[in-house]
């Protein structure tokens, strides 16, 4: 009886003392890259419960080294929700009557740094209560992108890929076919949950429009592939062609190289030769030079004449002057050689010899 009594007593006593209490649960939220979510929070007082009512949401990053951050306070009737830059004016109460015993908030565009826990505490003394909240930021697949690798040929082996740009694992994949029997191959039907479908020796009933859908836990994309296969191509007479054509780019490029080469020989020798002429040719006489040299040495031979050396004097012509700027015009054959005057000794500084005449027979007039 005693026992039972204190027992009785207990419960009484814990049923007075009962203060703040936050009645969510504590769990995990899975949300998509971009999308808002929604982290509740709510919470009950008792009459005990008088002093001045504090929100705080923290956050801890997955990444262990950094220290828990304060993202939003609610104290003294004020709402402050710039404490963490990272969330700075995308984190918000979603009640506008704290009081109320809503504390809940929303964080909008999420992104992957959002990724941690976030810890809920209410305090109103004597009464304290706090709750976490695991949440994870998923990417959606997109981008997905459908090829063949391969050649599309009847007999070959290639293959029909199916990569996205990018989506959070585990992703999941489902190839259909939309065309003509809408079945696939049953060779493929190992692979139509892979991003890869191996084909072996396909035909033309391989052909149609296929699609493949890629899905995660918080989103799904899709893209089409049209496949036809066709008669293999005349391979031989492609290379063939092609061989032709490197054969005549050799060819064209030999002829080039040819023409360009034998171009600057040319130019070669003929600076070769411009070279040679002018260091063999002497510079040109002067005229004055030239005739002054003549007359002087006919003006010595005139002043060493003597009786012996007259009779072959007499027979040297004046008109035959060995000099190239005393040349004669050229004449006709059928007109008499004309005369050429004797220079003017007297001008020239030479004494005048009077020169006898000779008859026929040889003897002097």
């Amino acid at each position: 009886m005693a026992l039972l009594l204190r027992f009785v007593f207990l419960c009484g006593v814990a049923d007075f003392t009962r203060s703040l209490s936050i009645t969510t649960p504590d769990q995990m939220i899975e949300k998509a890259k971009g999308e808002t979510a929604y982290l509740p929070c709510k919470f009950t007082l008792s009459p005990e419960d008088q002093g001045p009512l504090d929100i705080e949401w923290l956050l801890s990053p997955a990444d262990n080294q950094k220290v828990d951050q304060v993202i939003i306070l609610y104290s003294g009737d004020k709402i402050y929700d710039d404490y963490y830059q990272d969330l700075k004016g995308r984190v918000h109460f979603t009640s506008s009557d704290l009081k109320s015993g809503d504390a809940s908030i929303n964080v909008t565009n999420l992104r992957l740094s959002d990724i941690g826990t976030y810890q809920c505490k209410v305090k109103k003394a004597p009464g304290v209560g706090n709750k976490k909240i695991q949440l994870t930021v998923l990417v959606k697949p997109s981008g997905i992108r459908c090829y063949v690798d391969g050649s599309e040929e009847i007999g070959n082996d290639f293959k029909l890929k199916c990569e996205p740009k990018e989506g959070s694992l585990p992703l999941q994949y489902e190839w259909q076919k939309l065309s003509n029997s809408q079945k696939l191959p049953s060779l493929w039907l190992p692979d139509m949950n892979s991003p890869v479908i191996s084909v072996k020796n396909a035909s033309t009933e391989y052909s149609g429009t296929y699609s493949c859908t890629v899905t995660n836990r918080v989103g799904s994309d899709q893209c089409q592939l049209h496949l036809n296969v066709v008669p293999p191509s005349n391979r031989a007479g492609t290379i063939a062609g092609a061989i032709v054509g490197v054969l005549l780019a050799l060819v064209l490029i030999g002829l080039i190289v040819f023409c360009c080469r034998k171009k600057r020989r040319e130019e070669k020798y003929e600076k070769e030769v411009h070279h040679d002429i002018r260091e063999d040719v002497p510079p040109p006489k002067s005229r004055t030079s030239t005739a002054r040299s003549y007359m002087g040495s006919n003006h010595s031979s005139l002043g060493s004449m003597s009786p012996s050396n007259m009779e072959g004097y007499s027979k040297t012509q004046y008109n035959q002057v060995p000099s190239e700027d005393f040349e004669r015009a050229p004449q006709s054959p059928t007109l008499p050689p004309a005369k050429v005057a004797a220079p003017n000794l007297s001008r020239m500084g030479a004494v005048p010899v009077m020169i006898p005449a000779q008859s026929k027979d040889g003897s002097i007039v």
